[in-house]
């Protein structure tokens, strides 16, 4: 508690904390959402299954709008991705650089779980078990992975999209929502794998909006005449403090993210990312809705309408949108994925869900006001900022606990079984997601530090005052080689979760993703070492 006293102390007046508290309430919610949803039944053997309930629960099919929040990982991926590499660049580093930071933070407690269930697996397998049985309880523990291939899709293409953003602003998810809605009608018409770029077009649009809200970004509103740690008063201010992640989901979050990722700034670590306040030609200063002009009008904008008129705007405009899509249009209501559905809104992501994610971002505007304020208070950011220090290894090991839980319940004959919906099943939804978040702690308590440990290890942190001479030529190199590691990890978590679940896998991961994946990450680690050793 005093770590975190201190590092809530150490928080600049000006740092969008709101951010981070959306990151880890998206992770909850995913978490939370996972497990609830979950039904454990038994197969001819008498060995435990699990799947979703969503199909037996219609009636819940609405809820999902409110559970599916992998838009706001997204969202808050794109407003930490734009804050942390603005902020390597006036520091005198590059996108290369920024990127292998970024996937030590991503891939650093993805290689543990990784390591650990094909670890298991091997072991089980040597002694005796059934490769299908182990392969369908590794593909469980690594659904969360899907997310992360997602994010890692986006966070290379950063620079080059946040490029696009200056130059385009809002017209740049215009595009990609068009580009989303064309591949909706691929799949309607034609063949599903039509609709196969939208993982990148639909994820890219909501990464988008993320750095039209880094680029309108004032100092939060703080309570007044407010003491509490954090919230001290300072002088006049021309930079706002860096958010170093995705959401981390995360998995955002992070979420993954999330996520899942982390905001480097003195709410975590104590350091500061400084990034000059006049970012971009066309500065007017604050403008009436709260948010900075940027001598552009319209779509032409790169800063996000700020106020709670826009805010309320977006979110009754998107639901509406939301509402005739989903009745008479040909999307299904369900924003998570439902086996049998002719259209998935989710996987790959569908206009639909980009109309949803506009409400949603409506009513995040909205709640911001309150929120900062809320957050300035010392318990309840202390709160955020462990979440935060922990928020991928929650994701990624989220599901691992409720097999260790299945499996211990099962072998002490104490697995309760009752039908998706029945008054049993729901009664069971409390002492079930409560017996998982102590599971959870435990695994937490192990691994979290992990990820932690990315804090730790950054090289990099100086700003150089010139370039050496091939600085540039090096810069292209390490930048290929980056993009070379990252394709070899998307490869394989996309391999890994498209090869079936009953398929016999001794180790529990296809052997070519495993190994792909271990160069991918390997290389990137070589690359980041190699250029950290070089300041």
């Amino acid at each position: 508690m005093r770590r975190l006293a201190q590092l809530a102390e150490r928080t600049p007046a000006g740092r969008e904390r709101y951010v981070d508290l959306l990151r880890a309430v998206a992770i909850a919610m995913v978490v939370i959402g996972h497990w609830a949803v979950t039904v454990i039944g038994e197969d001819a053997t008498g060995r435990p299954t699990g799947r979703s309930a969503l199909p037996e629960l219609p009636w819940a099919y609405p809820l999902t709008w409110a559970a599916q929040v992998m838009p706001v990982f997204f969202l808050v991926g794109g407003f930490a991705n734009a804050a942390s590499l603005t902020a390597r660049r006036a520091r005198g580093g590059d996108a290369a650089g920024w990127l292998l930071d970024r996937a030590a933070r991503l891939l650093r407690p993805t290689t543990a779980l990784l390591l650990v269930l094909t670890g298991g697996a091997a072991v089980a397998s040597l002694a005796g078990a059934d490769a299908t049985l182990v392969r369908t309880v590794v593909w469980f523990a690594t659904i969360p992975l899907w997310f992360l291939a997602a994010y890692l899709l986006v966070v290379p293409l950063t620079p080059a999209m946040y490029a696009l953003h200056r130059r385009f602003g809002l017209l740049v998810p215009v595009a990609l929502a068009v580009l989303v809605a064309a591949g909706d009608v691929g799949r309607t018409l034609g063949p599903a794998e039509l609709a196969v770029p939208n993982y990148l077009f639909g994820w890219l649009a909501v990464h988008q909006l993320g750095f039209a809200w880094h680029d309108a970004r004032t100092p939060p509103p703080a309570p007044a005449h407010d003491d509490s740690p954090g919230s001290r008063p300072e002088g006049p201010r021309h930079d706002v403090p860096a958010h170093d992640g995705p959401g981390q989901a995360g998995p955002g979050q992070d979420g993954p993210g999330q996520d899942g990722s982390r905001h480097d700034g003195p709410g975590q670590d104590g350091s500061r990312h400084d990034v000059p306040a006049h970012d971009g030609p066309g500065h007017a200063g604050p403008g009436h809705d709260g948010s900075r002009h940027d001598g552009r009008r319209g779509l032409r904008s790169r800063r996000l309408p700020m106020s709670r008129r826009a805010g309320g705007v977006a979110l009754l405009g998107g639901l509406a949108a939301t509402v005739l899509l989903t009745t008479v249009g040909p999307y299904p209501v369900a924003m998570l994925n439902v086996p049998g559905e002719r259209l998935d809104n989710a996987a790959p992501p569908s206009l639909a869900l980009l109309t949803l994610t506009v409400a949603q971002l409506g009513l995040i505007l909205l709640l911001r006001g309150p929120a900062e304020r809320w957050l300035h208070r010392p318990r309840p950011w202390q709160a955020v900022i462990a979440v935060n220090a922990v928020v991928l290894t929650v994701f990624l090991w989220h599901l691992t606990a409720a097999i260790l839980l299945v499996g211990a319940l099962d072998a002490a004959g104490l697995l309760p079984t009752p039908a998706a919906g029945s008054a049993a099943w729901l009664a069971w939804r409390l002492p079930w997601v409560l017996l998982l978040t102590v599971v959870l702690a435990v695994l937490v308590a192990v691994f979290g530090p992990v990820e932690a440990g990315t804090r730790a290890t950054r090289p990099g942190r100086g700003t150089p005052a010139e370039q050496p001479r091939g600085a540039g030529r090096s810069a292209a190199v390490r930048g290929a080689l980056a993009a070379v590691g990252f394709a070899a990890v998307v490869y394989a978590l996309v391999g890994n979760a498209q090869t079936p679940r009953a398929a016999p896998e001794p180790l529990g991961v296809p052997v070519a993703a495993l190994l792909a994946y271990l160069a991918g990450a390997g290389l990137l680690r070589l690359l980041r070492s190699a250029w950290g050793s070089r300041g």
